[in-house]
């Protein structure tokens, strides 16, 4: 590893592709009849193939999870603050999977792909993704990488409810589950600031109802204001105010509708960041699937009744600044998971970061967290003695 990198990062990375040309049945009722998954892995598969973990990421996220893809870049993967030799998700121990979702804009197959079909850009007719469709294509690469069971499936946000899916959908093939910062169904409020978002995309003279692409268009200002409104949920109001509080960008008011103030700079930037590097039709779709998860919605609204096929113990963590996605909804999760007989550890972690919490460094999330992934390397250490012993 090239010593520009900190002895704790996994290092240069190559992200690789899993193609699959079996079809793949949606809960939409439309079918894809091949994909391509991107995905990089961290760490070593050890002989027995039972120490993978696999990453789910949240709506804005992807594969890059840890590490470099260059000598040059100036920021690791998105949850490298917990992936890594030492770290809560040990590389020295575990064989780590991150992959970017179907439906994604960094590599799987997504609207942006070409439909085999017309030979030309899915663009908006690419299929709507649900959680659980997202969970059938990962187990699919699990296959493709001899991985019968995980060792953990962990996710923060939309990647926790991932984590819950893959423990309803395949009980047997995970051993642990860690889902943070997450929810077991939308409330009403989150819906709306996701269809807030969507029709901002929508209205954008651009947007050319999904077909900006043959155009040679970008619905630039409706994924800013999309941008722009998800990352004010997703900061806590003690955070953004410590960090900005009422402070203007010159010393004087200007009296116009010009950036004044530096929440107001640093949402513009967020927004026009995002609004060059990120999917319109991606972003309606994965809103979309955070709309539709609802696993007691198949149970008469029973949480309880839906993680009935649940094997292993949870790890549920929440944070005490997070509106977005309020502790009460991770409390919701453990109280039907106690109700339905589970193993499951509650930590809620005190942070003033909001939502966000989940993907920066922290000493109490990082000590329950890293406690969590210390006691599957012992089970599996203890495992694999046991079946030493009976040969």
């Amino acid at each position: 590893m090239s010593a520009s990198f900190p002895s704790d990062s996994v290092g240069l990375v190559t992200p690789q592709t899993a193609t699959f040309e079996s079809p793949l049945a949606l809960a939409c009722g439309k079918t894809l009849e091949r994909f391509e998954l991107v995905f990089e892995t961290y760490g070593t598969l050890n002989a027995e193939r039972s120490n993978a973990v696999l990453i789910c990421h949240a709506l804005s996220g992807h594969h890059h999870a840890a590490g470099y893809h260059s000598a040059t870049d100036r920021k690791p993967g998105w949850w490298d603050a917990y992936i890594g030799p030492g770290k809560a998700i040990d590389t020295n121990r575990f064989f780590v999977i991150s992959l970017n979702n179907l439906g994604g804009c960094h590599g799987s197959t997504g609207p942006a792909s070409v439909n085999p079909a017309t030979g030309h850009p899915w663009g908006p007719t690419f299929p709507v993704m649900t959680v659980a469709d997202w969970v059938h294509s990962q187990a699919r690469l699990a296959d493709r990488l001899g991985i019968e069971r995980f060792a953990a499936v962990v996710g923060g946000s939309l990647g926790g409810m991932q984590a819950m899916q893959w423990s309803i959908a395949y009980p047997e093939r995970v051993a642990n589950v860690a889902t943070i910062a997450a929810t077991p169904r939308l409330s009403a409020q989150n819906i709306a600031f996701n269809e807030v978002a969507r029709q901002a995309i929508r209205s954008d003279p651009d947007f050319f109802v999904g077909w900006y692409a043959e155009r040679e268009a970008i619905p630039k200002l409706g994924l800013k204001l999309a941008r722009m409104i998800g990352h004010i949920t997703y900061l806590s109001e003690h955070s953004m105010g410590s960090r900005f509080g009422r402070d203007l960008r010159s010393d004087q008011l200007n009296f116009g509708y010009d950036v004044e103030f530096q929440v107001e700079s640093y949402l513009r930037h967020q927004g026009d960041t995002f609004s060059t590097s990120f999917d319109a039709n991606t972003y309606l779709l994965m809103t979309k699937a955070l709309d539709y998860f609802d696993p007691a919605g198949e149970h008469g609204g029973d949480l309880a009744a839906a993680l009935a096929p649940v094997e292993c113990p949870y790890l549920v963590i929440s944070f005490t600044t997070d509106w977005r996605f309020a502790p009460a909804r991770s409390q919701e999760l453990v109280t039907a998971l106690v109700r339905a007989g589970k193993r499951v550890s509650y930590v809620n972690v005190d942070s003033s970061h909001g939502h966000d919490a989940f993907l920066l460094p922290n000493e109490q999330y990082e000590s329950v967290f890293s406690s969590f992934m210390q006691r599957i390397d012992g089970d599996l250490e203890r495992g694999h003695r046991q079946k030493g012993a009976t040969r």
